[in-house]
């Protein structure tokens, strides 16, 4: 009796309950992003042919540089603090108080350390440094996304699906104009700040509507200490991550030159827009696997082979058709300057099975304390990145690169849980998961 109790009473959230609010929650979640993904997609093709594919790959490569220092400003806290929401709610205020000014420091830190490497990367001083800084004080507003991470571990994700999808809507009707107005890349760049600036503001109004409090501000340095102490190794995963994601358009834009990175972008943008489906997926079923932890061993990891299990499934129906369509998807979006992009499309496109993969086991990584030895899974990867990118790029140019992030992907996410001890148990239900799917 205990246990159902427990299993009846796992999910009892202060708004909803269940089932029940993962699916709304998680419905919510795919409608941003379906909604992201269809006007980001026509949007962002509509600026890829309108800017050719040397300014193109140019507002690429900034944003990839300015990418590799994001971690800083995000401090890996996200997954930490959403499950510390949970277990202690009463804790709200401290906890989102702390987490705000630790980002808001970081994202500060990031700015500083983003327009530094540029400069000495870019001595002369061009319009890429330009792009670079103001893309980079971006960073300062995610603060605001602790907000975000409130509404998260509380399965209320709609409200800041609205408020975050009433600024994306306005900046893409304003890309739109700017295009019409026949605007330089410069306005591009400024109107990406812009629109974490907005989604910043929105998430604000919207903590105060409903919790009807200004406490969010109050700091409490044992809290922070114990969540940057736990939270640390996933800010270096965070930065291997980014680098193993980033750094073949950097690689690419510094060995080959803009157009390269102009080509290879228009393919991960396809690629890559489907990476929200797994991150929307975890944070609506992270919570769930957390608690069942705290009920028992087998239900705990019977969700986990279940959520694994779906993911590889959702990851292949994705591949398959991508993969074989890539030079139609190209040629029909980007148009025939882009055409070298579907050769890339056609391999990049498999790094999502990968990435899958990687997204539903995070939060047994998280749940049994082994964030430190994801972050070494990931520095393998970034490094085995790094290292194909210099021997694959000057031969296949943006072909390389796609195949140097589809090893490096499935080195991080999937075969390096096999080497560690203390990951082959997971490695060994992944395995179980996808051959019997969570059986």
């Amino acid at each position: 009796m205990l246990n159902k109790f427990k299993i009846s009473n796992l999910f009892n959230f202060k708004s909803k309950s269940g089932l029940p609010a993962i699916i709304a929650n998680t419905g919510w979640l795919f409608a941003d992003r379906v909604l992201r993904m269809g006007v980001s997609l026509v949007v962002g093709v509509w600026v890829a042919r309108y800017l050719g594919v040397q300014q193109y790959g140019l507002f690429n490569y900034a944003i990839a540089f300015v990418s590799l220092f994001n971690p800083l400003a995000n401090l890996g806290l996200d997954s930490v603090v959403i499950r510390d929401l949970v277990r202690t709610p009463l804790d709200r205020d401290k906890i989102l108080g702390t987490v705000f000014w630790l980002k808001l420091i970081g994202g500060i830190a990031a700015l500083l350390l983003t327009v530094g490497c540029i400069l000495l990367f870019h001595k002369e001083r061009d319009m890429t440094v330009w792009f670079v800084a103001i893309l980079a004080a971006g960073g300062i507003f995610q603060a605001f996304d602790t907000i975000d991470l409130w509404f998260q571990s509380q399965v209320q994700s709609k409200y800041t699906v609205i408020v975050k999808n009433i600024a994306f809507i306005i900046i893409a009707l304003s890309k739109i104009t700017l295009i019409t107005l026949k605007a330089p890349l410069i306005g591009f760049v400024i109107i990406s700040t812009v629109e974490i600036a907005l989604g910043a503001l929105g998430l604000y109004l919207i903590y105060i509507f409903k919790n009807k409090s200004h406490s969010l501000w109050n700091w409490d340095f044992p809290i922070a200490k114990n969540i940057l102490k736990e939270s640390w190794p996933l800010i270096f995963s965070s930065f291997a991550i980014l680098i193993y994601m980033k750094i073949d358009q950097i690689m690419l834009g510094e060995m080959l030159g803009n157009d390269a990175v102009g080509i290879y972008s228009a393919a991960t943008r396809v690629s890559e827009m489907f990476y929200f489906i797994p991150m929307a997926l975890a944070s609506s079923v992270s919570p769930a696997i957390f608690a069942a932890k705290e009920v028992s061993e087998t239900l705990y990891y019977q969700r986990l082979k279940k959520f694994i299990s779906f993911m590889f499934l959702v990851a292949l129906t994705i591949c398959v058709p991508i993969s074989f369509l890539s030079w139609i998807i190209i040629n029909t979006l980007f148009g025939s300057s882009y055409a070298d992009a579907g050769s890339v499309l056609s391999i990049h496109i498999w790094a999502s099975l990968f990435v899958f993969l990687g997204v539903a086991i995070s939060p047994w990584f998280i749940t049994e304390n082994l964030n430190h030895i994801a972050m070494y899974r990931t520095v393998l990867g970034a490094i085995t990145n790094i290292l194909l990118n210099l021997w694959l790029i000057p031969k296949y140019s943006g072909l390389g690169a796609a195949i140097a992030t589809l090893i490096s992907y499935a080195v991080s996410d999937f075969f390096s849980n096999a080497v560690h001890p203390k990951t082959r148990k997971i490695f060994k239900i992944e395995v179980h998961s996808i051959l019997f799917f969570g059986s």
